[in-house]
């Protein structure tokens, strides 16, 4: 069996279920990894982020009930989880064209992170996404201009 890792830095704060708080948590993930001394990894954080909590404010949010954002960094990745309290709609992905403005969240997340997932929670659930720590400073990141097209 392997042990778990031990985090270096652990972050969490709730936000109220409104878009401006996306942008809040996003500016402070990117803050948190240049902190943390992963400047390479704080662009494609705060990408992810900005796509979970999205996801959390338009699909997730119930009233007067708030979504939480989670980082930790470990030696081996950076894990982002977002959680909201509505557990019964999970994520899936979609398939969109190219007139569709929204449904594109999970595309990004599974272009950009190395692992991502959901975790059913007591209440709600905690959709989570992992970037490899190695793979970002030996090859660069993959920042959202590198993207393979979703739509021909």
């Amino acid at each position: 069996m392997v042990a778990p890792e031990v985090p270096l830095h652990h972050d969490r704060l709730d936000y109220t279920p409104l878009p401006k708080s996306v942008t809040l948590a996003r500016r402070r993930a990117h803050r948190l990894l240049t902190e943390w001394g992963h400047p390479e990894l704080a662009p494609d954080t705060a990408l992810l982020v900005s796509e979970l909590g999205g996801n959390a404010v338009l699909h997730g949010c119930l009233r007067d009930r708030l979504f939480r954002v989670e980082l930790t960094l470990t030696e081996r990745a950076v894990r982002i989880a977002v959680s909201d309290p509505k557990g019964e709609l999970r994520p899936n992905l979609r398939e969109v064209t190219e007139d569709d403005m929204f449904g594109r969240g999970l595309l990004i997340v599974g272009q950009i992170a190395d692992r991502w997932g959901v975790r059913e929670l007591t209440v709600g659930k905690a959709v989570w996404c992992e970037l490899d720590v190695v793979r970002h400073h030996s090859q660069g990141p993959l920042h959202a201009d590198q993207l393979i097209p979703l739509v021909p």
